[in-house]
């Protein structure tokens, strides 16, 4: 194991919650948002562009999740999370730039599950190892 400090480990931590919440909440933005669309079209005189909040939370998403696995492979040395973590992530990406060209919102719905579940796994698996070799990064 690598020596980092205290600082360097509890970023690690909080950046692994905050890129698994943005995962979490791209999904529920995915399945839930047509709906709350649907049944607020009576109230709402105003359109969700849904493709500028697919790329805010991409441009966010996508620096603080690689910030995260790599610094969890550096203090862990665990290749398989770092890799999981980054096809999420590449599916993720190609869920908003390929569906430009194969305009399916079955396949955009579908390449962002996967890619948010991979993402969510990856770093709920980078929490634990670093539990389970109790490093200090998570006592506050």
């Amino acid at each position: 194991m690598l020596n980092f400090n205290q600082n360097t480990l509890k970023l690690q931590l909080y950046s692994d919650k905050l890129a698994s919440s943005l995962s979490i909440l791209c999904v529920i933005h995915c399945l839930f948002v047509p709906s709350f669309i649907i049944l607020s079209s009576g109230f709402l005189s105003f359109s969700i562009d849904n493709e500028a909040i697919h790329k805010s939370l991409l441009i966010i998403g996508v620096p603080v999740s690689l910030y995260a696995l790599i610094s969890g492979y550096r203090h862990h040395l665990k290749s398989l999370l770092l890799i999981i973590g980054v096809v999420g992530l590449l599916i993720l990406v190609s869920a908003v730039t390929v569906t430009t060209y194969y305009p399916s919102e079955f396949f955009e719905k579908f390449l962002t599950l996967v890619g948010s579940s991979l993402v969510v796994y990856s770093h709920f698996k980078n929490h634990q190892v670093c539990k389970t070799i109790d490093c200090s990064c998570h006592y506050d």
